[in-house]
């Protein structure tokens, strides 16, 4: 257990540097509010450490709370994100010094834990995975709100490599049963579980996701114009908030221009398309002649090997995610170009999965048969219902730890804020079965 010992240190390490990353801004950034949709910067980073001191020191370890006046004001459903401005939460230096305290102390938990103990919460460091997770979540959320908040220079940008058009526009993928979801992964939540067999009729996904000169080829032929490519809610939305494209996207001198972290630049054409809500990925899909994905089909075009008869928890395979492979982990601030990554295709040939963009799926948040809530209701079971859209795969701000086939997301289908986008299918026909 000494190697998985190492690995989650580092992971712990790797997570809490980037949160720092992010908050290493002037206080009027942090204790703001950019969005009624998002907190102040200060408070998710507190947030994070109160969590871990919650589920590590309290719940696993049966340590004495640190700062247990502060509960609630960290429990994320005790006060939405638009109040959160009125709560007394830390102040940025008080804040980095209570998480520095707390992981401190989490440190010394995992020296002397047992990973091997039974324990749900113990065993494989599953609570430390749980903590890891959740922070690179909430950092996610944050570099969201970085880019509402519209300052440059504040969020770094790297390099890619560059996209290659050649391939076919749908991969199809035979009728059959696949296994979904998981038993096996240690790590995983427990929307995830348990693994079930599912059986699909044969079908046809996207290769890539829907790129920007797709979607803009949608707004000019009047897409946002015309209620027959809109479920009515959608077109509701559409016409109460006068929405005409992307968000952060405008038009001037006959080019669309994107505004990203702060800095204003043309769209990129051959990216995937980001910041659409799942009305707008729906409406796209039925201009042109396709649907969203369900969330099964999603997942078995991603991971299934019909060869193996196996699930991947990656598209490529077992290999943990590498540069050469999909776009995670903030390596850049945007998706990569479309075709960056054939060698991180799936046994169908579907590119680019994993990384770059969430995307929407057709399926509503629910349980899966058989499903058990751990450690806590709060974290997936208050969502289920008709009420949020499933998202899968993992954007470009998306921290490998915190990816792979089963893993589910999920949200409003009004929201654009987050890093979303998505890929079409359609049913095959009679005669291409």
């Amino acid at each position: 257990m000494t190697d998985l010992k190492e690995r989650i240190a580092a992971q712990l390490t790797a997570v809490r540097d980037r949160s720092l990353a992010y908050t290493a801004a002037e206080d009027d950034l942090l204790v703001r509010q950019h969005s009624p949709l998002m907190s102040p910067l200060v408070w998710d980073l507190a947030h994070v450490g109160n969590y871990e001191e919650l589920w590590v020191l309290r719940a696993a370890a049966g340590i004495t709370p640190l700062r247990p006046e502060i509960d609630d004001i960290y429990d994320a459903f005790k006060t939405p994100r638009r109040d959160r401005p009125s709560l007394p939460f830390l102040g940025p230096a008080e804040a980095r010094d209570y998480i520095g305290g707390v992981r401190g102390r989490v440190l010394d938990v995992l020296d002397a834990v047992d990973l091997a103990d039974p324990s749900p919460l113990r065993r494989d460091g599953f609570v430390f995975g749980l903590v890891i997770q959740h922070e690179h979540q909430h950092d996610e959320t944050m570099l969201a709100t970085l880019q509402l908040a519209g300052r440059p220079g504040v969020v770094r940008d790297g390099d890619l490599p560059p996209g290659l058009s050649a391939g076919p526009e749908e991969v199809y993928v035979p009728a059959g049963e696949f296994l979904m979801g998981t038993d096996s992964l240690p790590w995983a939540y427990d929307n995830e579980r348990p693994a079930h067999r599912v059986d699909l009729p044969a079908y046809w996904i996207d290769r890539l996701p829907v790129g920007n000169a797709a979607y803009a080829a949608f707004i000019e032929d009047g897409g946002y114009h015309d209620a027959r490519w809109w479920t009515p809610e959608g077109w509701r939305w559409r016409q109460e908030n006068g929405v005409f494209g992307p968000l952060f996207w405008t038009r001037e001198g006959g080019t669309w221009w994107r505004t990203r972290f702060g800095r204003t630049e043309p769209v990129p054409m051959d990216e995937p398309v980001q910041h659409v809500c799942w009305y707008e990925a729906d409406a796209y899909a039925r201009w042109a002649g396709k649907r969203l994905p369900t969330e099964a089909e999603w997942e078995k075009a991603c991971g299934w090997d019909a060869a193996a008869g196996r699930a991947r928890p990656y598209p490529w395979g077992e290999q943990d995610p590498t540069p050469e492979l999909a776009n995670l982990g903030h390596r850049a601030a945007r998706p990569a170009p479309l075709g960056a990554y054939p060698g991180g295709a799936s046994p169908y040939g579907a590119e680019q999965m994993v990384g770059d963009v969430w995307e929407w799926t057709a399926t509503w948040f629910d349980g899966y048969p058989g499903f058990r809530a751990f450690p806590y209701r709060e974290y997936s079971e208050v969502f289920f219902g008709r009420e949020y859209r499933v998202l899968r795969g993992g954007s470009w701000a998306a921290d490998p730890a915190a990816v792979r086939t089963t893993f589910r997301n999920w949200d409003y289908p009004i929201r654009r804020q987050i890093f979303t986008g998505f890929r079409c299918a359609r049913t095959a026909s009679p005669e291409e079965r």
